[in-house]
């Protein structure tokens, strides 16, 4: 069966190769550096291409189903609902789009095995057009709170996790592991890492994605994440250009304003953009934001040639491929209709589109504006030149093939699962400790209730937090029980962990976003009323503490992933030492300007 499988794939391999050869009329050679022989096949190749493929290779869209020609029914009838095809297949048939990215909810990502034969199929079908070309197949495996790809791939700490760890080796190897697994089943783009300096507390949107509040330090740990991702064989792509760390507003839902002046643009925002271009990033991915001191017009980034061509290529000098943040966004959607964005967006300097809402409607757009004048195909090549020359860097000519055999090899196995450990222990950050109550001793606490949050996990794949924290207090020979509560308990749900509290020597309490008006904080509230000491987790902001009264030690995890939650509960337990410290400071909750907790902070046991 082995022996099949790799012959089979060295069938396809050699046949993509040809397709290749047969196109240019050279091959691509082997090696890493960018030679001018491999520019001149690839200039070549671009110009044997019609136009609708040159507009294809620029999308980048999302498709649904677990197989490229054979999906479910219900994801052949979404497809057709909102692309007008069946099948992964059929999308590159009609579009020629030069890249697929995968979600979870689109199905894309059942089990390791399965997003290989997915991405495979998608290459075959990429080979199988007039000008074979294989696709740049790409998702946001950013770890922490945003994961497409779950158990049993490796989940690694995410990005204000690893911050609070401080350790450039660290976020180095998370990535280097988290990209070694991905290029595995085929997925050769990830969108991380997260480059936005996490300045605002209420940030909706990039909170716990960024790597802290720190220009310098979230630099430093970009670089070492774009290195170990490409060093795992992955283009990594630093977002959201150019910073999106300072909005109270989400652009997924609408148009958020920087109201940095030029100087705190390149004293907050730049420097993580500028160690990620030094690290030699692969690609860059715009933002949804206005910042009126880089761009007047008030267009958003995605749409600015005085942000996109006047700063991040003429000032920082990138000339690697920049993507927009999805365009279905509304963000990107509030000035201009769908059929001029993609346009605006490649006359502003972008190469990828990804994901429009409607692909029908954008690719057309970009197809008329060519043909009437408004985009040069020149234009177009330019952009087609970085996407090429970024797939050949990755190998994709030369091998656009995953390895069955290789999989189980290489995803989640046990060295990968052990290093995720390791490096969660360090991220653990302890805030409060009164009168030492943690570590807890077995002798004396060794009956536990877990309540609290259950959000949803990032992959699909882990938790419910409640349950893991119970689950892991157990292993460490503690009695432990866990009750949902959720994330807006109601009094009857207060009520019930109250009861529940009753005879045990600890409650562990699990916040999410803790807010001034919400029950979370009733609920800590009320246990602690009980006299049982109460031990609050902050599984995603670190500033739920400034919310919170009464509770005897806080721990932060900044994800609630099972990796973190884990690492959490030997910290707890006394099974590991908190290491962590806080790379954003937290300030109180009723005066902003006062600083409950300072960068660096972080309590130790003696």
């Amino acid at each position: 069966m082995h022996h099949r499988a790799t012959s089979r794939r060295t069938l396809l391999t050699a046949s993509a190769a040809t397709a290749v050869v047969a196109v240019t009329g050279a091959a691509l050679p082997a090696g890493s550096a960018f030679a001018a022989g491999h520019e001149h096949a690839l200039r070549r190749l671009i110009s044997r291409m019609s136009l609708e493929e040159k507009v294809g290779q620029l999308f980048v869209m999302r498709v649904y189903g677990h197989s490229a020609t054979a999906p479910d029914q219900a994801d052949v009838d979404a497809n057709l609902k909102e692309i007008g095809v069946r099948t992964a297949a059929e999308l590159i048939a009609k579009y020629h789009v030069g890249g697929i990215i995968y979600f979870a909810w689109a199905h894309n990502t059942r089990d390791p095995h399965q997003i290989a034969e997915l991405s495979n199929g998608i290459q075959r079908a990429g080979l199988g057009q007039a000008t074979p070309l294989p696709l740049l197949i790409s998702t946001d495996q950013e770890h922490g709170i945003v994961c497409r790809v779950g158990k049993p791939a490796t989940l690694v700490p995410g990005a204000m996790a690893l911050g609070a760890g401080g350790s450039h080796a660290d976020a180095r190897k998370a990535a280097q592991i988290a990209g070694t697994e991905l290029a595995a089943v085929g997925i050769r783009q990830n969108y991380a890492p997260v480059a936005d300096v996490n300045v605002n507390p209420a940030n909706p949107v990039i909170g716990v994605r960024s790597f802290g509040s720190d220009p310098e330090a979230v630099a430093g740990l970009v670089a070492a994440q774009v290195r170990g991702y490409q060093s795992g064989g992955v283009a990594a792509t630093s977002k959201h250009f150019p910073g999106h760390g300072d909005t109270a507003t989400d652009s997924h839902y609408g148009l958020p304003t920087i109201t940095h002046t030029r100087a705190q643009w390149d004293e907050l925002d730049a420097p993580p953009f500028r160690a990620a271009i030094a690290a030699g990033i692969d690609s860059i991915m715009t933002a949804h934001i206005v910042v009126p001191a880089l761009d007047p017009s008030e267009d958003p980034a995605t749409l600015s040639r005085p942000i996109l061509t006047g700063i991040l290529r003429e000032e920082l000098g990138y000339d690697g491929v920049v993507v927009t943040d999805a365009l279905g966004m509304e963000g990107v959607r509030t000035k201009y209709g769908d059929e001029r964005v993609p346009v605006l967006a490649l006359k502003a300097g972008v190469d990828q589109l990804l994901n429009p809402p409607n692909l029908g409607v954008a690719w057309n757009a970009v197809l008329q504006a060519v043909k009437s004048g408004e985009l040069t195909e020149s234009r177009l090549d330019e952009s087609i030149l970085r996407i090429l020359r970024l797939k050949w860097k990755l190998g994709l000519f030369r091998e656009p093939f995953v390895k069955p055999s290789e999989i189980d090899l290489t995803v989640g196995t046990a060295t990968h699962l052990a290093a995720a450990d390791r490096i969660a222990e360090e991220t653990t950050t302890l805030l409060r400790n009164e009168g030492g109550l943690l570590p807890l001793d077995r002798r004396t606490h060794s009956k536990v209730l877990v309540v609290g949050a259950d959000p949803a996990s990032p992959s699909g794949t882990t938790g419910p937090p409640t349950a893991t924290l119970a689950g892991a207090l157990a292993e460490l020979g503690f009695t432990a029980r866990a009750l949902s509560t959720g994330i807006t308990p109601t009094a009857a749900k207060i009520d019930e962990a109250v009861a529940a509290a009753a005879g045990q020597d600890v409650v562990v309490v699990g916040t999410y976003n803790v807010t001034a008006a919400g029950t979370q904080r009733t609920l800590v509230s009320r246990l602690v009323a009980t006299g049982v000491p109460v031990v609050t987790v902050a599984i995603r902001n670190p500033y739920d503490v400034a919310q919170l009264a009464g509770q005897r030690a806080t721990v932060a995890t900044y994800s609630w992933t099972d990796v973190e939650l884990r690492a959490a509960a030997r910290v707890i337990a006394g099974a590991a030492r908190p290491q962590g410290r806080l790379p954003v400071p937290v300030v109180r909750a009723d005066d902003p300007k006062t600083v409950l907790y300072p960068v660096g902070y972080g309590l130790s046991y003696t």
